[in-house]
């Protein structure tokens, strides 16, 4: 590595331990360490939710899947850009009364629970393991992403890449906490989009000669269908909806969306015109890459001074973290915060704290074990925990917010159909099963729920729950 793009490297860090380090100091409890006390400023809310949920997705796995198959492969972004707009623009203010008026819960498992009533310790568990479950599939993903990068870009192997991205990780998430997080994540989502646009403007002036030589790429009906689909994942990202719980107030949300959305379209534009120009870049040049998920990197380093080439590719390590850290948060809290009091014990805010922290570790270890196959794509990782999550917790959020008769045993049948179809469906193969896995997972789970919950008597103190969080929203 360039003595250059070394220092790049070395002052990302530091300003990420920075943040981590003030972090530290403004988080006393659980509520701060959670969800940061309900305070984040809109303009902290919305970057840090875009990149929490874009990760090393948007600069590895889109602009690879366009460099392999074409610009047919925006079709996802469509879908995605469409799902994040409705969530912000209905399940957010919803989302951020319910859950203050419902005994300020401050994550998912806990909101479903508190929604239905009251003490519901099968529907706890279930999510629980939900969470647990594909979150670790996810946090894989990132730690894939890392390693990827620092093999490239330092010559390591695989192996010794791999876990000096799951130290760095863990230990800053470890330490600061939500606050943490989300401000690293504002810094990051700024640096993923400027890195982006850059390289693209830098790669469309490099082929004047080949600036029509695009490849679309053959997409059948069904195709499309599936890569649009990923947009109702958005509905079921506990990372992302932590977000709207943390907001400083219902008020900001608007502001929020506006935010979020345009850096969305700017930072998904810049991934879709490297993927798309670095076909042709690397053509003209008689080179080819054997992993096209590595060709923002290649870009990086074809074209930028090796300082400002450094800090390109720290936006990519920029875009792993903001999404595993804001992963390894929410899983330690579903099960710090939510499992011992099914076990019937009440422990204080120090030792949620304490325990909080230790689970962070304990996920991201096992999380890099299964990132170890140095041949996992990412696109393939987060396409299967994307549609865990969102076929799972989605059509449960939606109706626990959104439709009064909705009964406890019905979000379990919809969590449980949910994940039970992802899994199914992913090892089938032809025709129908083509499609991806999110969209009938999550029809089955919305039907799951309806008929369950309707077979079911109505629960009173689910009903009255419900009136509160809705009264509590205007």
């Amino acid at each position: 590595m360039a003595p250059a793009t070394a220092a790049a490297f070395i002052a990302y860090f530091v300003v990420i331990a920075g943040i981590g380090y003030a972090s530290l100091r403004r988080t006393h409890g659980l509520d701060d360490y959670a969800i940061g006390g309900r305070s984040l400023k809109a303009p902290v809310a919305a970057l840090s939710a875009g990149a929490s949920d874009m990760s090393g997705w948007l600069l590895l796995g889109l602009p690879g899947a366009v460099y392999a198959l074409g610009l047919s492969q925006a079709w996802i972004v469509i879908g995605l850009v469409a799902g994040a707009w409705c969530n912000w623009r209905w399940v957010a203010p919803r989302l951020r009364h319910a859950s203050e008026a419902l005994d300020g819960a401050r994550s998912l498992p806990q909101l479903f629970a508190r929604r239905m009533g009251g003490d519901r310790r099968a529907l706890t568990v279930v999510a629980t393991l939900v969470v647990l479950g594909f979150f670790t599939l996810y946090t894989a993903a990132g730690f894939v992403a890392g390693a990827k990068l620092f093999s490239t870009t330092l010559g390591l192997d695989y192996a010794t890449a791999l876990w000096i991205g799951v130290a760095a990780i863990m230990l800053y998430t470890a330490v600061g906490g939500f606050l943490a997080v989300s401000w690293t994540d504002f810094f990051q989502a700024l640096l993923m989009m400027a890195a982006l646009t850059v390289v693209a403007v830098l790669a469309f002036a490099e082929l004047p000669a080949a600036r029509t030589d695009i490849t679309i790429g053959a997409m059948a009906p069904l195709g499309a269908v599936s890569l649009a689909a990923w947009g109702l994942g958005y509905f079921g990202q506990p990372h992302v909806l932590a977000r709207f719980m943390a907001i400083e107030s219902v008020a900001a949300v608007p502001r929020a969306r506006r935010i979020c959305m345009s850096w969305m379209v700017v930072s998904s534009a810049g991934a879709l015109a490297v993927g798309v120009l670095g076909a042709p870049y690397f053509a003209a040049s008689g080179t080819g890459l054997a992993d096209p998920e590595t060709v923002f990197i290649a870009l990086c380093q074809a074209l930028l001074h090796p300082l400002v080439a450094g800090i390109a590719v720290a936006a990519i390590l920029a875009a792993v973290m903001s999404t595993v850290d804001s992963q390894l948060l929410v899983t330690a809290t579903a099960l710090v915060d939510d499992l011992p009091r099914i076990a019937g014990r009440v422990p204080s805010e120090r030792q949620l704290l304490v325990a909080s922290r230790l689970t962070v570790v304990a996920v991201a270890a096992g999380a890099g074990a299964v990132a170890t196959d140095p041949d996992s794509q990412v696109l393939d990782l987060v396409a299967y925990a994307w549609a865990g999550l969102g076929a799972s917790f989605g059509p449960a959020l939606l109706f626990t917010l959104f439709w009064r008769r909705t009964t406890a045993n019905g979000l379990i049948a919809g969590m449980v159909v949910g994940a039970a179809t992802v899994v199914a469906w992913r090892g089938l193969e032809g025709g129908v099963f083509g499609l991806y896995e999110l969209l009938p997972a999550f029809l089955a789970a919305c039907l799951a729920i309806w008929v369950v919950s309707l077979v079911e008597s109505a629960d009173p103190a689910s009903e009255r729950a419900f009136d509160r969080s809705v009264s509590a929203a205007g």
